[in-house]
């Protein structure tokens, strides 16, 4: 999923993702042609990804929690932060700052390897999979959707993972519009369900 560029100065390789390559090389210059940008540095692109996994159970399961954070760890590549309770809820026996969940903030690299593994391989994995909502769009061009088991990513060992959990996924982008935060997911392989996008703007 990543193609290799060599360093003239120490003849170490450095690994470029092919998501990135593609967008340098066809995404940017298509949005800017697209779009009509005069400056071909306001094409949009991708700024973050988070990934965030709640589970109510981790306020008073500490292996449910470990399981999670394991796990995302192990779906995105880098070590998972603890989210926590902001206020107490005495409904739900939750005081403020329990743990509640976790999440990964990703950049640069190894967020287009994720973006990558999440459309070629997580994806496909889903049972009955029509496609991603287009509607998850929000005026400010980020793009908003749940996944119901972490489970379809293959870095997980399913008799290996007690406690199969959904995930919010936001993707973050430069677009400042709806139009061309589709267009810029599209061409990186989104799978959005074939909706006529335009009627939901």
């Amino acid at each position: 999923m990543v193609q290799k560029q060599a360093t003239t100065s120490n003849h170490q390789v450095h690994q470029v993702p092919r998501l990135l390559e593609r967008y340098r090389k066809e995404l940017s210059p298509g949005l800017v042609k697209q779009f009509k940008h005069t400056n071909p540095m306001a094409a949009a692109r991708l700024e973050k990804i988070v990934v965030n996994i709640g589970c109510g159970e981790a306020a008073h399961d500490a292996k449910h929690l470990e399981s999670v954070q394991k796990d995302l760890g192990l779906i995105t590549g880098q070590k998972p932060l603890i989210t926590r309770a902001k206020k107490a809820i005495s409904n739900f026996k939750l005081r403020e700052q329990d743990p509640v969940g976790c999440k990964v903030t990703l950049r640069r690299t190894r967020m287009y390897e994720f973006l990558d593994r999440l459309v070629s391989a997580a994806l496909p994995r889903i049972r009955d999979f029509r496609g991603l909502n287009p509607a998850g769009f929000d005026q400010g061009g980020n793009y908003s959707f749940g996944i119901k088991e972490h489970t379809i990513f293959p870095e997980i060992q399913v008799d290996q993972s007690p406690y199969p959990t959904g995930m919010d996924i936001v993707i973050v982008t430069t677009a400042e519009s709806r139009d061309e935060a589709y267009a810029l997911l599209k061409g990186f392989g989104m799978p959005f369900a074939t909706k006529d996008k335009d009627k939901d703007n």
